[in-house]
């Protein structure tokens, strides 16, 4: 009998973008910029700080298990009750708990192909069928995801706004799309960026819909600058939520989190400036890589993707980038390899990149 089973076998690792560490040990530069992982360069909110370190005396003892008191702050937000919120370690974590919590032995999962690495791991882990449909135009093509839809369906995903492209679903696709998926099935919503698209009129935020069948994932590690910390969050029917609690790994999230959390929900002026600051470096990113007729894919996040002639050309960019003290993320584990996601820095990293690019561009 095989120790490890063939599908986790041929499963391939989560490859992160390389951690500024990571380039320092290659490179031997002592300063880098990372514009890769698309996390907040404004870092977390000073309350978030303050929060964690209030927690760290009590670090001996284990978190109250069910995350009470930062499941109520995010109820109260987002104006449900208590029963509709679950906690993880990131959106992952909560991902994570649906797989092991819904799937039957003969469930069949739909999502695109090209879409989040994340999803794609857990689905190949675990074990059951799934269908991965190309992209339309760097989107989500739901009518054929509709049309894949079989009677042993039972989990779809949907990353609104999508990552690593930046694209998203709107309202009316979304509306029309619902109509095509029974009951049984579940939708994940993966709304990491929501943030960053919420304001945009023709985007469906979830929280508008409230069906039984549909699962919305959040976090704290973009726009609240808590990546390092690990915390995410679903909303969804009371039924869903009470049964994923079963499942949930025991004191997740941890203390310093929890608390992290909380702490940045009290910010309001620190979320309303990195927006303003993601806008604003987004709209310079767009308006000089178009200058340079790089071509990039309109996004709905704090990152833009570039397209460039071919994976080598793409490679030689990223590369010559990291040799100038910028992390860059080659888009080959996604399926695009020749794209380039740039996350968006302050004004001054943007500015840095750009100059860089534009140097880069006149050698070749």
């Amino acid at each position: 009998m095989a120790l490890v089973p063939s599908y986790i076998k041929q499963l391939t690792a989560y490859k992160a973008g390389k951690s500024v560490d990571q380039a320092r040990r290659e490179l031997g530069l002592e300063s880098f910029v990372k514009m890769a992982s698309n996390e907040n360069p404004l870092g977390p909110s000073p309350k978030a700080i303050d929060a964690m370190n209030s927690v760290m005396k009590n670090m001996h003892y284990y978190p109250e298990a069910s995350g009470y008191h930062l499941r109520d702050a995010l109820a109260k937000k987002y104006n449900v009750m208590i029963d509709n919120v679950i906690l993880g370690a990131g959106s992952e974590g909560v991902m994570s708990t649906i797989m092991r919590t819904f799937l039957l032995t003969d469930d069949e999962l739909i999502s695109a192909k090209n879409s989040f690495i994340g999803f794609k791991v857990l689905a190949n882990a675990s074990g059951r069928k799934a269908h991965w449909l190309p992209m339309k135009n760097y989107r989500y093509d739901l009518k054929a995801i509709g049309e894949k839809i079989t009677d042993y369906t039972k989990i779809i995903y949907l990353a609104n706004p999508d990552n690593p492209m930046g694209t998203y679903i709107t309202r009316s696709e979304f509306d029309e799309f619902y109509t095509h998926v029974p009951e049984r099935c579940l939708i994940i919503l993966d709304e990491a960026y929501y943030e960053f698209a919420k304001d945009k009129p023709d985007y469906p935020d979830s929280m508008t819909y409230r069906y039984d069948n549909v699962i919305t994932l959040r976090t704290f590690s973009k726009a609240y600058g808590l990546a390092g910390a690990r915390i995410g969050y679903g909303l969804a029917h009371k039924n869903l939520i009470e049964n994923l609690i079963k499942v949930k790994v025991p004191f997740e999230p941890s203390l310093p989190a929890q608390a992290a959390g909380l702490g940045a929900l009290m910010d309001q002026s620190h979320l309303e400036n990195t927006l303003k600051v993601t806008q604003d470096g987004i709209s310079f990113l767009e308006k000089n890589l178009s200058m340079m007729n790089i071509k990039t894919v309109p996004s709905a996040t704090n990152f833009i993707t570039t397209l460039w002639d071919s994976e080598e050309g793409a490679k030689l960019i990223t590369e010559k980038l990291f040799r100038q003290g910028y992390i860059v993320r080659q888009l080959n584990a996604f399926g695009w390899p020749d794209a380039i996601r740039i996350s968006v820095g302050t004004m001054e990293q943007n500015r840095g990149i750009i100059k860089k690019l534009k140097e880069i561009l006149k050698e070749n």
